[in-house]
């Protein structure tokens, strides 16, 4: 399965000179938070594929104006055309308002509630995250710092990919990709990556 990836950043590669044949053969559409509902309409418009979608750090809005036809996989366990994807979006809570951030704890017992599900499913083909896992692409300052629980989601699950944002390329030379030693392939989808599964 062909996805495109999207996050963080609108990409004036798909938005202003957007083209059919850049996304000749993507079948899905799966958004890793921080981008704006037009924006995301924009796309499944033109590449007229399903989107899903887990919410970033500054989509607080998404809860009254979430991208229309769009599924939020947020805290859930969703299979499409045969792949099955786990949605635990947010960041680590940096300030007390935030909605869509967590304490390392809250993500765990997020991932713990999953797990049941996780097996009646079958497993886990692609973690679907706002932030990094730690060590892996993240950053030293709180609100950029990975979570651990996604770690033990990739040891206990040996998901295919794990795909992210929230690590802007403007933050200085990031990594885009990294190899994690349960065998899953780590991604960074800030702008946006085309990726096959």
């Amino acid at each position: 399965m062909k996805i495109l990836a999207v996050a963080d950043v609108e990409d004036k590669i798909l938005y202003d000179h957007f083209t059919k044949e850049r996304v000749k053969g993507v079948e899905l559409i799966v958004a890793c938070g921080d981008l704006r509902t037009d924006y995301l309409d924009f796309l499944m418009t033109m590449v007229n594929v399903p989107m899903i979608y887990v919410r970033g750090n500054h989509d607080d809005s998404y809860f009254t104006d979430p991208p229309l036809g769009a599924v939020c996989i947020e805290d859930k366990i969703y299979k499409f055309n045969g792949v099955t994807f786990m949605g635990l979006g947010g960041s680590n809570r940096y300030r007390n308002d935030g909605k869509n951030m967590y304490t390392e704890k809250e993500m765990k017992l997020r991932a713990l509630k999953l797990a049941p599900v996780a097996k009646l499913k079958g497993g886990v083909d692609v973690l679907v995250t706002h932030s990094p896992a730690r060590g892996y692409g993240d950053m030293t300052d709180l609100p950029h710092r990975g979570f651990d629980t996604f770690n033990d989601v990739m040891n206990k699950y040996h998901p295919k990919v794990m795909l992210h944002g929230h690590v802007h390329m403007n933050y200085g030379i990031v990594k885009r990709e990294y190899e994690h030693p349960s065998g899953t392939r780590i991604v960074n989808a800030c702008g946006f990556q085309i990726i096959d599964i």
